[in-house]
């Protein structure tokens, strides 16, 4: 009876703590490598600092096209432009022209 009762005093805790420790270490991973965790978040930085980088580029291409836009209004043609723009749309060269052809 006595070898049974330090046996339960022993085995219980020890059981006790093996779940809790279990417990916290199914959270603890969880919490590191689950779809939520550290290393997700690390990839969703990493993959905001691309898209960043590629909004800044294309937010200055806009601005690039705003401008040109701009200079082909009404009320204030921009004649260079517009003879550019006329040339490229009726595939035309002035015979003192220059011809660089950059490719497609």
């Amino acid at each position: 009876m006595v070898v049974r009762k330090r046996a339960r005093a022993f085995i219980l805790p020890l059981v006790l703590y093996g779940i809790a420790a279990a417990l916290v270490g199914y959270f603890v991973h969880h919490a590191h490598n689950g779809s939520r965790g550290l290393e997700a978040k690390r990839t969703l930085k990493a993959q905001i600092a691309g898209l960043s980088g590629d909004l800044a580029v294309v937010k200055a291409e806009r601005a690039e096209w705003d401008r040109r836009i701009a200079l082909l209004r009404s009320d204030q043609i921009d004649r260079d432009l517009l003879e550019e723009r006329a040339r490229t749309m009726l595939g035309r060269v002035h015979r003192n022209d220059l011809v660089i052809i950059t490719g497609p």
